[in-house]
C-alpha cells in the first residue's frame, strides 16, 4: 500500500502562473523524492503600471513515503 503526504508551498515567477508552478515541482523535488502531482489551490499577480510584474501560485504538492525497513 502507498502512503502519500500532501505539502502546502508558495511559489512564483515573472512570466506565468504555469512557470510558477513548475517552479513549485522543480524547487520542493531538490529535497523531497516520489512527487506524485500538485494541486494549484489559487492564484494571484501583483501589477504595476498596469503590467502584472509576478504570478505567484498557491499549491499542494503528494508524494509517496517510503517504507522503512522492517
Amino acid at each position: 500500500m502507498t502512503l502519500l503526504k500532501m505539502i502546502e508551498v508558495a511559489a512564483e515567477s515573472d512570466r506565468s502562473w504555469e512557470d510558477a508552478a513548475r517552479r513549485a515541482v522543480k524547487i520542493a523535488s531538490q529535497t523531497i523524492r516520489n512527487i506524485r502531482s500538485i494541486s494549484i489551490t489559487s492564484f494571484d499577480a501583483t501589477v504595476s503600471d498596469d503590467e502584472i510584474m509576478v504570478y505567484r501560485v498557491n499549491a499542494k504538492i503528494s508524494f509517496a513515503l517510503e517504507a522503512a525497513d522492517e
